[in-house]
């Protein structure tokens, strides 16, 4: 009677390389995408977060009946702060927005009056942020004080 060798489990050293050299590939060919997508949800972010200041600046006017400015604390990817225009009580204050996020169009400060329309404008205001890869978000915020966001260039 002879004997069977008993059967090997497990991955050769070769399998193995070859696993490691695609993935390895793989990654490679992924990355450029992957910095794309982040750049992209960075700027997507900063938007959100820029919206949600505009409609708090808002929201605090209405409710104190006074006031409210949003204004950057040196430029708008610097930061910016929600305050009474009267007093100057700090309302908000949003961090830097980080990345290579740039704020390519913007007024220097938008101030929101006790009715929630915006003090002083007959036209539209627009903030448009580039992503610093290629791709553009426009925010709009019309007379009665209202923010919207699209994915492009302002016009």
């Amino acid at each position: 009677m002879s004997k069977m060798p008993a059967r090997q489990r497990g991955f050769t050293l070769i399998e193995l390389m070859t696993v490691i050299v695609i993935l390895t590939i793989m990654a490679t060919v992924a990355a450029p995408g992957m910095q794309s997508l982040i750049a992209s949800q960075r700027a997507r972010g900063a938007a959100q977060d820029l919206i949600s200041d505009l409609m708090r600046a808002r929201s605090e006017a209405v409710k104190r009946n006074k006031d409210v400015m949003l204004s950057p604390v040196v430029d708008w990817t610097g930061g910016w702060i929600v305050k009474t225009a009267a007093d100057a009580e700090l309302i908000g204050q949003r961090n830097p927005v980080g990345g290579k996020i740039q704020m390519t169009r913007s007024p220097t400060s938008i101030t929101y009056d006790s009715s929630g329309r915006l003090s002083g404008a007959t036209s539209t205001v627009r903030f448009e942020l580039f992503d610093g890869d290629n791709s553009y978000r426009c925010i709009t915020v019309d007379p009665s004080g209202m923010p919207t966001t699209k994915i492009k260039a302002c016009p």
